[in-house]
């Protein structure tokens, strides 16, 4: 898995995050290193009981703006969870936190959820940030959870021809995806680039993601409008 990027950010490594060196505070804005968060969120994910099995970053606008995917090995299923990562040292975005999921054989990627720090740096969110961080993080196993059921839900219900077009073109009224993608999405449903069983809603979702394949990770609004379609979807038939 790798972070898709379209504006100019490039790939590092965590060491490479180290060595970058972070804007000097002011009385108002006191920037966190982008490490750091990576640090906070790796230990709550441990001493919680989550197994870290990838992990890519990126910075983007000279380094002040940075980003990360965490992947988590599931239990539940072929394919893995995923943490999103976000931070700036320019005052462009508040610390933020995306929970989603990958499947397992291609890198199509879905967030169901964002938690965002809606502070700003300052030098009192410097030192609430370790706690704000677990109390993101510890709900995550029923998350995790309750994702499954519904990827469960999701594969045992099978779309009629009809039933397939008239949720390809929800998704579109409900602005999941636009009007270019609609032909990409009925591609997906016909002839999937991977495996994702029968025509099953399990199948639509999943080809809805690799359509959009780097949208979602930029905006994980997307995928919470997705799942509230398919779950229409799967209400409807069932």
């Amino acid at each position: 898995m790798t972070l898709m990027l379209h504006r100019g950010g490039v790939e590092i490594d965590y060491a490479g995050l180290r060595e970058l060196e972070t804007p000097p505070a002011t009385p108002t804005h006191v920037p966190i290193e982008h490490w750091r968060v990576v640090d906070l969120v790796r230990h709550s994910l441990t001493y919680y009981g989550h197994e870290i099995v990838e992990e890519h970053y990126a910075t983007a606008e000279e380094h002040q703006r940075f980003f990360g995917l965490l992947t988590l090995r599931s239990p539940y299923g072929q394919y893995t969870d995923t943490l999103g990562l976000r931070n700036s040292s320019d005052k462009s975005f508040p610390v933020g936190i995306a929970f989603g999921s990958r499947t397992f054989v291609c890198d199509n990627l879905a967030f169901i959820g964002e938690h965002t720090v809606k502070r700003r740096h300052t030098p009192k969110l410097k030192f609430e940030l370790p706690g704000i961080i677990a109390n993101i993080v510890e709900p995550l196993a029923a998350r995790r959870q309750e994702q499954a059921r519904t990827f469960e839900r999701y594969q045992t219900t099978p779309l009629l021809p009809h039933q397939a077009d008239h949720a390809i073109m929800q998704l579109w009224r409900d602005g999941v995806i636009g009007v270019q993608r609609i032909a990409d999405v009925h591609q997906q449903w016909e002839e999937p680039a991977y495996d994702w069983g029968d025509k099953t809603a399990f199948r639509l979702f999943n080809g809805v993601t690799f359509a959009l394949t780097g949208r979602v990770a930029e905006r994980p609004d997307i995928t919470r409008k997705l799942h509230q379609t398919i779950d229409a979807v799967c209400e409807h038939v069932t």
